[in-house]
């Protein structure tokens, strides 16, 4: 009822139920299925053309074709800052909608649907960067040596429909305008990113991440990110780090990120240091989120949930890296057990026993019950 009471002020979207019976079967079903697709619907009842189109149901995504269109529908509209905004937001929510719909159809599994909805967010951050660099007056050169980096579900690839994004800003620029205009940037990309339009936001964004937290620049120097992680940082942000990748931005400033990742996690470590910290962490984190109900269990945040699996495989990142290089990958939960039991430093049936788990993801509790 809400739907139909949202759309029937305007006549040509009650039309195309009545033309095409196939659309209007479309919509039941999906409101049927899922409380979150209904409220989606509800917000965006410009998705309803989307029901007729006939590539609705293929699930190989052409990404380099869709940013291509993407480039030249925005191309149409230079300069025009709302404009360009809708086109995002737009483009973005016909995606998630063709996701969600093969979704309901079970023509997705969660491991796909993650890489697709992350692939999507790569793809409109790396868009939306140089029309927010454009906007910025007194550019000190014309392309910025500038990379975001993706923390968190962002970075493990595992996003869900209604994830936000977690976000690092670096540059690697000596001019001395530079710091200035990236902290500039930085503020323009994320108002872009989580600003409520007529047509709606493309993402919250979490940039507590960055070094010194909410206290610190928005966007800082490679080098003084080397530093921060090398002298200041906690365990825990050398946790997170272990999930962390460049997303958008000037590759090379990505390629000198990633060294210093890898340098960072493949450091020597107290194991028996490090293991009271990690412990201390997730105590922190479960006096801050756990259910404490004796009749519900919360899959990602109560003991023996998803979170103590990243903790353990984060642990062995953190504690044997120096040794093994392959663990500095970041593969995602399930790939680096394998490593690990293949490398001796858990047993053999504890590693079988994760690998029969549904998914080391967060995704799989963090998705929207569709």
């Amino acid at each position: 009822m809400s739907f139909l009471e949202g759309i029937s002020r305007r006549g040509a979207y009650l039309a195309l139920l009545q033309q095409y019976p196939m659309a209007l079967r479309r919509v039941a079903d999906m409101m049927c299925a899922s409380f979150w697709a209904a409220e989606y619907l509800n917000r965006h009842p410009l998705l309803l053309d989307e029901l007729l189109d006939p590539r609705l149901y293929e699930i190989a995504t052409n990404w380099t074709g869709f940013r291509e269109t993407l480039r030249l529908t925005l191309a149409e509209h230079v300069g025009d800052t709302e404009r360009e905004m809708d086109i995002l937001r737009e483009t973005h929510h016909a995606q998630v909608f063709r996701l969600l719909a093969q979704d309901l159809a079970g023509l997705q599994t969660i491991e796909h649907l993650s890489d697709h909805l992350t692939e999507l967010a790569d793809t409109i951050v790396q868009e939306t960067l140089p029309l927010c660099w454009a906007t910025i007056k007194k550019r000190h050169c014309e392309t910025p040596k500038f990379a975001i980096i993706g923390y968190g579900k962002m970075g493990g690839k595992e996003l869900g429909y209604a994830s936000d994004l977690d976000m690092v800003y670096l540059f690697d620029d000596d001019d001395q305008d530079a710091g200035e205009n990236y902290n500039r940037l930085g503020q323009r990309l994320n108002t872009w990113l989580s600003s409520q339009t007529s047509a709606g936001i493309l993402f919250e964004t979490d940039l507590r991440l960055r070094p010194n937290g909410d206290s610190g620049l928005l966007a800082v120097s490679v080098d003084a990110f080397r530093d921060y992680q090398l002298k200041h940082a906690w365990v825990w942000e050398h946790q997170a780090l272990s999930r962390a990748r460049f997303c958008a931005g000037d590759p090379a400033v990505g390629e000198r990120f990633e060294a210093i990742r890898i340098e960072i996690l493949r450091q020597q470590r107290d194991l028996t240091k490090l293991r009271e910290e990690v412990i201390a962490m997730r105590r922190k984190m479960l006096d801050a989120h756990a259910s404490h109900s004796e009749n519900e269990f919360d899959l990602k945040q109560d003991p023996g949930g998803i979170i103590d699996v990243e903790f353990i495989v984060q642990y062995l990142v953190l504690g044997y890296a120096h040794q093994h290089a392959e663990l500095s990958g970041n593969l995602g939960n399930i790939a680096l057990l394998r490593i690990a039991g293949e490398l001796g430093l858990i047993r053999s049936a504890t590693r079988r026993r994760r690998r029969a788990m549904p998914t080391g993801n967060t995704v799989a509790c963090n998705t929207p019950s569709v």
